[in-house]
């Protein structure tokens, strides 16, 4: 009965039946592999589905719109500029650097007439240098790559005037475009930026005189076995520099060049030491041309008239501090005698200074802390304020000195007897000594060194020490006393009256070499130009130094330059 119903309203051999009716209870007979979806069933995709993916592919054109909606239009000229930038090269145009002229206009450094187009820029040519190639120092150039682009683009100054004096003579670089192909071969050229060339440099070197100078130097530390030395003339009024010699020197020419490799190892294994700039970066014992600076604090402390005399015996002698049976004796050069302060200047008593300045019986001295207080005022332990010149400070000893290069020996008065003569650790440069005598000659004022001409248009930068000017006088009078018939009479010469003070300092622990020295000013009645010689480390024994190199030099200014020595 009940399959006659299902029979009834499903009928046998209907074309359409239910497929969920066949595979009610059946099995699966045709073995389909259900993971890859045989025998599944397909059915058509919902609405839902539909507006769904419709949503996706419109949000997908949307933000590939708007993206290059950014790349065409918003960052349009970022992505053109960086497109153009693949083919179009910045190359570097170098401007003309400023050229050195001496005071007279003879020139000193200049460039190539013809530029070298590969390199961009003309090298750097050198002449008149004798006597002034550590000063003017050299240059050295760009750096270019294998494909000719700079990766350093400025011909740069590396030492002395060159390289103080760089941002004066390098000027601006230009830049010019460049268009290359794939292979960087150039297409085309087009300015970009104009070059602004160097500004010139007139300096207050004389070069007659340098060579000159270089030249008795030279032929003094050959002859008497010199390792070196330095020389200055400076205008007591300008602080311009005529003269400042270092010996011996490099070639600038062979530095800038940098090819002459057999010159290049010769002066680094040089035991004289060519690229030490002797005046103001060599520092050295002074020895007795300390005493004329000694003298005059004394004078302004009032511990001693210059009329006083001291009577010298060749040495004094004080108790010693270790050995009360014994004394400790500091000699002179020789007996002196008795001297008052103009003959023991002019005659070089190492006395004299003992006793003003460590004291000795009823004597009064300055004492360490004085002695370094005048001798910081005429700029002793102080660099000059000119970029070239800004060199070594130098050492003036006292007790902290002492105390940290010499732990737990305290300061004595014989190293103060030492400090009054110009040893025992002090040490200057020949440019502070030219500035110190400059002081004298133009009766108390610190004028600053310069290397460049003063043409007026810049105010002069000078100091007045406060010394009263008789004082100044006094000393004055002893250095003219010491060359008419003292140590410097040497330079006792017919053609101009010199006031000078020599000094010897003895170096090294054997003390078997000194450093020779002689300072002064000239002419005499109306101070025009001061000066400053040492000759570096010769024999102990040897007579003929500094002073005989300055006297060369006069003379030689009294046939080539007369005008130096007119008042």
């Amino acid at each position: 009965m009940r399959l006659r119903r299902i029979f009834k309203n499903k009928r046998i051999g209907k074309s359409e039946i239910d497929p969920d009716e066949i595979f009610l209870d059946s099995t699966n007979i045709p073995r389909f592999n259900r993971s890859q979806l045989e025998g599944n069933i397909e059915r058509s995709m919902s609405s839902k589905s539909g507006y769904g993916i419709g949503i996706f592919a419109l949000i997908v054109l949307i933000v590939f719109a708007g993206k290059l909606w950014v790349l065409e239009v918003k960052n349009y000229n970022s992505y053109a500029t960086r497109s153009e930038n693949n083919r179009l090269r910045f190359a570097t145009i170098f401007p003309e650097r400023g050229k050195i002229f001496d005071r007279n206009g003879a020139l000193i450094a200049k460039n190539d007439d013809t530029k070298d187009e590969t390199l961009g820029y003309k090298p750097r040519v050198y002449d008149n240098i004798t006597g002034i190639g550590n000063a003017i120092g050299f240059v050295k150039y760009p750096k270019v790559d294998s494909s000719g682009f700079y990766y350093q683009t400025e011909v740069e100054g590396r030492d002395g005037i060159e390289k103080s004096y760089n941002n004066v003579l390098s000027g601006t670089n230009g830049v010019k475009i460049v268009e290359v192909d794939a292979h960087n071969k150039i297409q085309s050229e087009g300015l970009f930026n104009n070059p602004e060339d160097g500004k010139n440099l007139k300096l207050s070197f004389d070069t007659r005189f340098t060579k000159a100078f270089y030249g008795f130097m030279e032929q003094t530390a050959s002859q008497r076995g010199f390792s070196g030395g330095a020389s200055a003339l400076m205008d007591i009024n300008t602080g311009e520099l005529l003269v400042l010699t270092s010996f011996p020197e490099y070639n600038p020419q062979i530095l800038t060049d940098g090819k002459n490799a057999t010159v290049l190892k010769n002066y680094a294994e040089d035991s004289r030491k060519p690229y030490l700039d002797r005046p103001i970066n060599g520092l050295y014992a002074p020895g007795s041309i300390v005493k004329p600076f000694v003298a005059l604090g004394a004078l302004n402390e009032k511990i001693i008239s210059p009329d006083k005399v001291l009577e010298t015996h060749g040495y004094i002698s004080i108790p010693n501090e270790y050995d009360p049976t014994k004394n400790s004796v500091f000699n002179d050069w020789r007996n002196n005698g008795p001297v008052d302060m103009r003959k023991a200047i002019a005659v070089s008593s190492d006395v004299y200074f003992y006793e003003i300045g460590g004291g000795f019986e009823k004597q009064i001295g300055l004492g360490i802390e004085k002695i370094k207080k005048y001798l910081k005022l005429f700029g002793f332990g102080s660099s000059i304020d000119d970029p070239y010149l800004f060199g070594e400070n130098g050492v003036i000893p006292d007790q902290d000195w002492k105390e940290k290069n010499f732990p737990g020996d305290p300061w004595r008065v014989g190293d103060t007897y030492n400090m009054s003569i110009g040893q025992y650790g002090l040490q200057v440069t020949p440019i502070q000594v030219v500035r110190a005598v400059s002081a004298i000659a133009n009766g108390g004022k610190i004028v600053e060194p310069t290397v460049i001409f003063q043409d007026g248009s810049e105010p002069i930068k000078k100091v007045d020490t406060g010394i009263p000017a008789d004082y100044f006088k006094v000393v004055e009078e002893g250095m003219r006393q010491g060359v008419i018939d003292g140590t410097a009479s040497g330079l006792n010469v017919p053609q101009v009256a010199v006031a000078a003070k020599t000094g010897t300092a003895e170096v090294g622990i054997s003390k078997a070499r000194v450093n020779s020295w002689v300072i002064g000013f000239f002419p005499y009645d109306k101070p025009h130009y001061a000066f400053a010689v040492m000759m570096e480390k010769g024999p102990r024994d040897n007579t003929v130094g500094a002073l005989y190199v300055m006297r060369q030099f006069l003379e030689w200014a009294s046939v080539n330059a007369p005008e130096l020595l007119k008042s």
